[in-house]
């Protein structure tokens, strides 16, 4: 299960196919120096996304 407080970095590599997600929401710079440390809550604010939407997507892309 995907958390708000885990990394970006951690979350793509542990899981590729959420990268489709994090794009779908705005947050297409996976491969930027703040992903790296970032967790998905810091990040998606710093990108005005919704972070409950944001889990919640990438939750149920794991489930598919």
């Amino acid at each position: 299960m995907i958390t708000k407080d885990m990394s970006i970095t951690e979350v793509v590599s542990k899981y590729p196919q959420t990268a489709k997600v994090f794009m779908e929401h705005g947050m297409g710079c996976l491969g930027c120096a703040a992903a790296q440390f970032e967790n998905i809550e810091q990040g998606a604010r710093a990108h005005g996304v919704d972070v409950d939407d944001l889990v919640k997507a990438l939750n149920e892309t794991l489930a598919e």
